[in-house]
């Protein structure tokens, strides 16, 4: 397969580099300073930007995407958001398989930049999407290149190169010290695995702690994992992780007003990870922890996530 021609986008270079902010105040606690990465003024608004992008230029340089073919992928709306937007600036169709009950504010941002929408039953769940968009690709290969974010190493390299460096250039820059802890959730896997690699490599007394939905729904963009029947991230390295922090939306929804009062709106999985992150440092003897703000509040309105 050849490449086909990439079109210049001025919004690619504009991915990353986002603001490092200080959350530890949200969770009146002494003695620990807990960081994050401000992923939602990432042109598309999420830190799924990071990944999409290189996934998205790795498909075009490779020929994966001739010109003849649609990208396929499934999303619960962050992704999905991306690869719309960075697939109409690039001139690459898109299609994409999303449960019925994501938020109306991310189905309609998808519908904006052009990509075709298949929505799932929201009662099969996230992973029915994924099975639906694998059987599409199956069925359909000369219409569908299958960018399969749970599997592309793509994803998790993106973190690596960029977020994992970023957050302890920044978290040193301003303590003179690595973070003790890194704090993730797990949607495809990427974050945590490429942060958690990075951070681990560098220094390897870094921990890593998972903060895991304890039930079905869950968080937006976090999954539930021990349940029979989950299906695990290819690309999620376990070996890294070294807590698993059980979390309920009832914890990541008051924590979500909490951050917004303090000037940072943002989303439900953010929520959960500062929670998260203020148990850990409540719980153990750590000065500084590392965390990320995956996406915006305007994304979760219409969910009543911000009625009184």
């Amino acid at each position: 397969m050849a490449a086909i021609p990439v079109r210049e986008s001025p919004l690619l270079a504009r991915v990353g580099h986002v603001p490092l902010v200080e959350v530890g105040s949200a969770c009146e606690l002494a003695g620990c300073r807990v960081f994050a990465t401000l992923e939602g003024v990432n042109p598309g608004g999420s830190i799924k930007d990071r990944p999409v992008v290189r996934m998205l230029m790795k498909a075009l340089q490779t020929g994966h995407l001739d010109g003849e073919r649609r990208l396929l992928d499934s999303s619960s709306g962050n992704a999905g958001i991306s690869y719309a937007l960075y697939g109409a600036a690039l001139g690459v169709p898109v299609t994409l398989v999303v449960p019925g009950n994501a938020s109306r504010e991310r189905l309609d941002r998808i519908r904006a930049s052009g990509a075709e929408l298949i929505l799932t039953d929201p009662l099969e769940g996230y992973d029915f999407a994924v099975a639906e968009a694998r059987r599409l690709a199956s069925e359909q290969p000369e219409r569908y290149w299958y960018c399969d974010q749970y599997s592309n190493e793509e994803n998790w390299r993106a973190h690596y190169d960029t977020t994992g460096v970023e957050l302890l250039r920044g978290i040193i820059a301003t303590t003179g010290r690595p973070p003790d802890v890194f704090v993730a959730g797990i949607g495809t896997g990427g974050t945590l695995t490429g942060v958690g690699r990075r951070m681990k490599e560098a220094y390897p007394a870094t921990r890593v702690v998972a903060a895991i939905p304890d039930e079905f729904p869950g968080i937006e963009g976090l999954k539930p994992l021990g349940h029979p029947g989950d299906m695990v991230p290819a690309i999620l390295d376990e070996s890294l992780i070294d807590r698993r922090l059980p979390v309920r939306m009832e914890d990541a929804i008051p924590m979500c007003r909490r951050l917004a009062r303090a000037g940072l709106f943002v989303g439900p999985s953010a929520g959960a990870l500062v929670y998260a992150a203020c148990r850990v440092a409540a719980e153990d003897d750590v000065r500084c922890i590392a965390t990320v703000l995956p996406d915006t509040g305007e994304r979760y309105v219409s969910t009543g996530l911000w009625a009184s």
